[in-house]
């Protein structure tokens, strides 16, 4: 079995969820999210892309309604006992089995919490499943139920980020001796990719962003490649990845000569994430990380050119994307804990001048200050 973790850490983490589903008095819980169900169970998969849920039931039993093709990968990879298939057939509604199955489970009008915000729970999912239990029981929104239990990290979780750390290094060190003029966008990605898969580590839940040149701008991954110029500026974001666990990183390098903005750009992102990390300790919240951003970098008139948000929470994740729910921007409550997982990025693109420049990796909090998980410094990479 291809498990992770220690089935005493499926035992406490499934202690947990059944003492939150008592607190808010749900009879069972239908996770949709992949990322719960693996941290729940172990269960690994893309198999979300179809009708697949996970029943969690207030007595801590646990029923995955799935495909056939993904029986033997919910046998192989979780500590999941009972697997139910529902059949692919012209017409299919899989929520009329599931419907059937929650009556099995003598669930007819029970409050059922029901992980709606989620890339597993498409719009189709949800007008089907509205159809089939609207009047079946009283459905509850509980989205961010299992996602705020995997805020704070367990030891054996933070080991796993920790890999993922040094991976994300690993990555950078291919990465530098291919940045220069005449170096291919392709090369370099290929290099950084292939580093984290060669130290054992995992696909990232979205591709790894590289821009150069007037790309460099841009904040999300795109198709093409380009080649570097005498001088130009390159922007990568990234993650090493193990166990699905990421640590993210994000840097813009200056190829050639940097301009006087460039400069001027880097010197306002390393002030704010070093204002950051006074921040980033207990006592105060990811609005208030979000809010030393704004104000270090609206101080410089970068109002305008800056995003309005600065980061978020890591953890493991499955594609499309490596964020988690909880995100640092203005007027967000969530406090920050000890043994969080929290990537900020300082992003600056200034379009009036052509100008990018980024800054960030991951941290770990504590009880005090956060420990940055990356052995690389935030010095401005020239090359």
């Amino acid at each position: 079995m291809a498990l992770h973790f220690e089935r005493e850490e499926y035992a406490a983490r499934l202690e947990r969820l059944v003492e939150k589903m008592r607190e808010e008095k749900l009879e069972a819980l239908l996770l949709f999210a992949q990322e719960s169900m693996y941290w729940l169970t172990g269960y690994d998969s893309f198999g979300y892309c179809f009708f697949q849920t996970l029943v969690v039931k207030a007595d801590g039993t646990m029923t995955l309604l799935t495909r056939s093709a993904d029986l033997r990968q919910a046998r192989h990879t979780s500590i999941i006992e009972n697997v139910v298939v529902w059949v692919d057939r012209v017409n299919a509604d899989p929520t009329l089995d599931l419907k059937n199955l929650l009556s099995d489970f003598d669930l007819l009008g029970a409050r059922i919490g029901i992980e709606f915000d989620t890339h597993g729970m498409t719009g189709r999912v949800a007008r089907l499943l509205d159809n089939q239990l609207a009047s079946f029981g009283q459905i509850i929104d509980a989205s961010y139920l299992v996602s705020g239990l995997r805020l704070v990290k367990s030891p054996a979780e933070v080991a796993h980020v920790r890999r993922a750390a040094e991976l994300a290094d690993d990555a950078l060190d291919a990465a530098l001796p291919l940045i220069k003029a005449g170096g291919s966008e392709a090369d370099i990605l290929a290099a950084m990719q292939g580093a984290v898969f060669s130290g054992g580590g995992d696909y990232p839940a979205n591709e790894f962003i590289i821009g150069s040149g007037p790309d460099a701008l841009l904040c999300r991954y795109k198709a093409g490649r380009r080649t570097l110029e005498v001088s130009d500026q390159l922007t990568l974001e990234w993650a090493g990845v193990s166990a699905h666990y990421h640590a993210a990183m994000m840097r813009t390098v200056v190829i050639g000569e940097p301009s006087a903005r460039h400069r001027e750009l880097y010197k306002a992102c390393h002030e704010a994430i070093k204002g950051i990390e006074d921040v980033l300790r207990p006592g105060n919240t990811f609005g208030d990380v979000f809010d030393t951003h704004a104000e270090i970098f609206d101080e410089r008139g970068l109002t305008r050119h800056r995003l309005n948000a600065c980061g978020y929470s890591l953890g493991a994740r499955f594609s499309p994307s490596w964020m988690e729910h909880q995100m640092f921007h203005v007027g967000n409550p969530q406090e920050i804990l000890p043994n969080m997982t929290l990537f900020t990025h300082m992003i600056i693109m200034d379009s009036d001048t052509g100008t990018a420049m980024t800054l960030g990796h991951t941290y770990l909090t504590t009880e005090d200050a956060p420990e940055p998980l990356s052995r690389h410094g935030l010095d401005l990479i020239l090359r």
